[in-house]
């Protein structure tokens, strides 16, 4: 039985779950996700504090202070950031004071250094634009108990300096999806082995290295299993070494009709619960999908852009639910075609484009011919432009769904707001 794809994508996560928490040290967390929620025990700044250097005055006092008409006021000491005012202000005074100290006692404004004299002993203040403003109050950002971080937050760097901020030392997040990846094929080498390819007896095998670096790039720790010979006990040998480590084994070959696609008899004579065979799209249609006790298996077909398209649709999100991600796809955009788009066969298509953009939006064309074997134009693609199977022509200038392929799509080469 085939799949759509929507139908493959769901049997497919339905028994994945997130993985284990564990602690780790806080300067290792980036880009890790978070199992529980975090709440501050402190308020947040923890002082009222000042967000100028400048002077901290009363506003009464400066209220009437203009470029004609300075106002001149007593500056009883410096405070600087760490350090606390020993007096408060008094009327007619003013204490100076760097960014982030704590406001003194009596004041309820900072007045910038731009707009003063700059003195020491004593100030001159020629404008009144920040009376009452420039202070930051306590507990302006968190309040005692209020959630710092929720799990399932994917940990960046502005989420490294909120859990610092609140005392985070050794947050709790989910332990990373241990990925074994494995292709086959008698005809495949490593590029090592490259004076073979040039004697055109064997071929590089490319997916190798795009499912190691598209595995890792989603966040896994990725263990490369190596090349399995056409030899079904040698491909056993090898599957039964990632059971013992791996949350996930991926293949590449050996899924579809051929005399020499044994990957589904191996699996299943270790007892693997098949899920999956088959799905309605191109490229990609061979795809296995099945359970080998606590670890998952996705083969994907052989064909270098089918591998890459089916691991971006299937593999991706696999990945990002163990992690403990809670958006886990990535999210259709829509374009309008450059050209017009058509389709031979009713499967839900997914062709190499690019995405430019202009000035009424993005648009999309392909990067040129779209066979499964044609790797540089997966490499010049930014983005799959999807074609359902029920609209076999997309006619230029009439708008589609696109999913981008990593940032490439929303970069500029030039500065611009």
């Amino acid at each position: 039985m085939a799949f759509s794809v929507e139908e493959a994508s769901a049997k497919i996560l339905a028994p994945i779950r997130a993985l284990p928490a564990e602690q780790i040290a806080l300067g290792d967390a980036l880009h890790r996700v978070l199992a529980q929620d975090v709440h501050s025990p402190i308020e947040h700044p923890p002082w009222d504090n000042s967000s100028m250097d400048g002077y901290a005055v009363r506003a009464a006092d400066v209220a009437r202070a203009g470029p004609e008409s300075p106002v001149v006021l007593a500056v009883l000491e410096t405070v600087a950031a760490g350090r606390r005012a020993t007096q408060p202000v008094r009327p007619g005074t003013a204490i100076r004071i760097m960014t982030g100290a704590p406001i003194p006692d009596g004041a309820d404004s900072v007045i910038r250094v731009e707009d003063t004299d700059g003195g020491e002993s004593k100030v001159e203040i020629r404008d009144a634009r920040d009376a009452g403003r420039n202070v930051r109050p306590r507990g302006e950002d968190l309040a005692v108990g209020s959630l710092a971080a929720a799990a399932g937050t994917v940990i960046g760097p502005a989420q490294l300096g909120v859990l610092a901020s609140v005392g985070c030392a050794r947050p709790l997040v989910h332990r990373l999806p241990r990925i074994a990846v494995l292709v086959s094929g008698d005809e495949l080498v490593d590029v090592d082995r490259f004076d073979e390819v040039r004697r055109g007896e064997r071929i590089v095998s490319s997916n190798s290295y795009t499912l190691r670096a598209s595995a890792t790039a989603a966040g896994a720790d990725v263990r490369y299993l190596g090349i399995a010979p056409d030899d079904p006990a040698a491909y056993e040998h090898m599957v039964r070494g990632a059971l013992a480590w791996a949350d996930l084994l991926i293949t590449s070959g050996g899924v579809s009709v051929g005399a020499f696609d044994f990957t589904k008899d191996v699996l299943r004579a270790l007892g693997a619960d098949m899920q999956l065979w088959r799905v309605r799209m191109r490229p990609g249609a061979p795809i296995g999908f099945g359970m080998l006790g606590e670890m998952a298996w996705l083969g994907l077909p052989g064909n270098p852009v089918s591998a890459m398209v089916t691991f971006e649709l299937f593999g991706r999100p696999v990945i990002r639910k163990l992690r403990g991600e809670r958006r886990i796809f990535r999210q259709p955009i829509r374009v309008r075609a450059r050209e017009d788009l058509s389709i031979a066969a009713p499967l839900t298509h997914f062709l190499r484009g690019v995405i430019e953009w202009r000035d009424d939006g993005p648009w999309a064309r392909p990067t040129g011919p779209q066979g499964s074997g044609l790797l540089t134009s997966m490499a010049a693609a930014n983005a799959l432009l999807v074609i359902p199977p029920e609209r076999p022509l997309v006619p230029a200038g009439e708008a589609l769904s696109a999913l981008l392929l990593g940032d490439d799509a929303l970069l500029a080469s030039e500065f611009a707001l």
